[in-house]
C-alpha cells in the first residue's frame, strides 16, 4: 500500500462523504444546467485544450461530446496503448465533424506510457478513458500535472485503488482543479429534477429501492495471431476483473450511484448471489455474467440490485424508490403518491444529451471558477459496487468498513503488453481461497 492509500481510512471516509454531499451532490444544478454555451467565452486563456487518454469507444465518444459541449474547445493530443486505435478514433471524430482534427502524428502517442506523453503537452483538460485498472495512476499523474479532469467511471477496480483516489481528491481541491466523472445521470435534467423532489420530501423517507442493469452481451474481440496475452486481455478488458472490476463495478455502478444519490448515503453492508452461468468459455476471461445483490443502508432501507449480461433474457435498466409518502421511478422521472408528478415530455425535448452536459458543466466550472470535484461521489459509488462484488465472489456478508479497508488487489502481477500472463481463476463463492476483492 502506498502512503496515499494509507491516508484514507474508515475513520476519514464518512466525513469526506458528508462534506461532499453538503457541497457537491447538486453540483450540476449549482453550475447551471443550461450548458456552458451560456458562459462567457473570451478566448485566449479561456480556451479548453483537450488531451484524450484511452481512444476506445468510450474515449472517442467523450472526445466527440466535449467538442459539442461549448465553444472554444480544441483537441491537442491523443494517447492509447495501441496505435491502430488512435487512427480509428481520429477518423471517427473527423467524420462526425466533417473536417480534420489538428492532431498531427507528433501529438499522437501509443503505448502504456501514452498518458504521460499526453499530460506533457499544452493541455488544461484531460479525458481519462482507459480501462478502470489504470484510473488511479492516471488520475494521480493528471492531478500532479495540474490538469482539469474528466474521468470515466469506475475510478478503480479494488479497495486500494479507491483509497488512492480518495486521497487525491483533497489534493485536487488544494490545486483548484475541477474534476467531473462519467456518472452522467448526475448531469441529466430529468434525473436532477426527480432527485431534487425526492430530497425535498416528495416521497417521504425512503424505505426500499431497486436498481437494475439487465441486458444482453457486449462486444468481444477475437484474438489475432501474434497477440501477446497482455494485448489480448487489454483489447478485451471488459472480461477480466482486474482490468474492469466485473460487470457490477464497470456498468451497474450507474444505477447504484443513483440510489446512493437519492438516499444521501452509501450502503452499510451487502450480500449477493452471483456467478458465471452462460459466458463460461475462456474468451470471457474471469468475470461473472450476473449479480443479484441486497444492499442494506444504515437507515434500514434495502436496495435490491441486479445486473446481467446474458443474451435472450429480459432487459431492464432502471431505478425505483419506495417511500413513506409515495414511490419514484427515477429513470422515468415520475413520482406517484401524495405528491404525484411526471416530468413534462415537452420539456425533455430540449434537454441536452447528458454525455454532452457533463462536459458542459465541467467547462462552465473551469471558466467560472466554481467548485466541481466528483471524486468523492464516484469513489463512494465505486466502493459500493466493489462491496457487492466482494459479497458475490465470497458468498458472505460484507460490510462497508471491510470493503473500504480490504488490502487485496485483483491484478495478477505487474502488467506488460509482452510476455505470458495467466488468466486469473474465476472466483468460486464459498470455496476457501476465493478472491473476495
Amino acid at each position: 500500500m502506498t502512503e496515499q492509500d494509507r491516508r484514507a481510512s474508515a475513520h476519514s471516509f464518512d466525513p469526506l462523504r458528508r462534506e461532499f454531499l453538503k457541497r457537491g451532490a447538486g453540483t450540476a444544478a449549482a453550475i447551471g444546467l443550461a450548458s456552458a454555451f451560456g458562459a462567457a467565452y473570451a478566448g485566449g486563456s479561456d480556451e479548453i485544450r483537450v488531451g484524450l487518454v484511452g481512444a476506445g469507444g468510450r474515449g472517442t465518444g467523450a472526445l466527440r461530446n466535449v467538442l459539442e459541449a461549448a465553444p472554444g474547445v480544441r483537441v491537442v493530443a491523443i494517447g492509447d496503448a495501441f496505435p491502430d486505435r488512435l487512427d480509428k478514433s481520429i477518423a471517427a471524430i473527423e467524420a462526425k465533424l466533417g473536417k480534420p482534427l489538428d492532431v498531427p502524428p507528433e501529438r499522437r502517442f501509443a503505448g502504456l506510457d501514452a498518458y504521460q506523453q499526453v499530460l506533457a503537452q499544452d493541455i488544461n483538460y484531460v479525458i481519462l478513458a482507459s480501462p478502470p485498472a489504470f484510473r488511479p495512476e492516471h488520475l494521480r499523474a493528471a492531478i500532479e500535472a495540474g490538469k482539469h479532469v474528466f474521468t470515466e467511471k469506475p475510478i478503480a477496480v479494488d479497495s486500494p485503488g479507491v483509497r488512492q483516489v480518495l486521497a487525491l481528491s483533497d489534493i485536487a481541491d488544494g490545486k483548484g482543479l475541477k474534476i467531473a466523472a462519467g456518472t452522467q445521470r448526475r448531469h441529466q435534467a430529468g434525473y436532477l429534477d426527480t432527485i431534487q423532489r425526492i430530497h425535498d420530501g416528495a416521497i417521504g423517507e425512503i424505505v426500499a429501492a431497486r436498481a437494475y442493469w439487465n441486458q444482453g452481451g457486449l462486444w468481444r474481440i477475437d484474438r489475432e495471431p501474434g497477440w501477446s496475452d497482455g494485448e489480448w486481455m487489454l483489447r478485451n478488458w471488459l472480461y477480466f476483473n482486474w482490468l474492469a472490476g466485473d460487470i457490477i463495478v464497470e456498468q451497474h455502478i450507474h444505477n447504484i450511484d443513483v440510489v446512493n444519490w437519492a438516499m444521501n448515503a452509501h450502503p452499510a453492508a451487502a450480500v449477493s448471489l452471483a456467478g458465471r452461468q452462460v459466458r463460461t468459455e475462456s474468451v470471457y476471461g474471469n468475470v461473472y455474467d450476473h449479480f443479484a445483490t441486497d444492499f442494506e443502508y444504515e437507515s434500514g432501507a434495502h436496495l435490491i440490485s441486479m445486473c446481467r449480461q446474458i443474451d435472450g433474457c429480459a432487459n431492464n435498466i432502471s431505478e425505483a424508490l419506495v417511500g413513506t409518502r409515495g414511490n419514484a421511478r427515477v429513470d422515468q422521472h415520475a413520482i406517484t403518491g401524495a405528491n404525484a408528478w411526471k416530468r413534462d415530455p415537452r420539456v425533455t425535448e430540449n434537454d441536452t444529451d447528458a454525455y454532452v452536459q457533463e462536459h458542459a458543466d465541467l467547462i462552465a466550472a473551469i471558466r467560472g471558477g466554481k467548485p466541481l470535484n466528483a471524486l468523492k461521489q464516484v469513489s463512494e459509488a465505486t466502493l459500493s459496487a466493489i462491496m457487492g462484488r466482494m459479497a458475490g465472489y465470497s458468498g458472505g456478508r460484507v460490510t462497508w468498513e471491510e470493503a473500504l479497508n480490504a488490502e487485496e488487489t485483483l491484478a495478477p502481477g505487474p502488467f506488460a503488453l509482452s510476455g505470458a500472463i495467466a488468466v486469473p481463476a474465476v472466483a468460486m463463492p464459498g470455496k476457501p481461497g476465493a478472491k473476495a476483492a
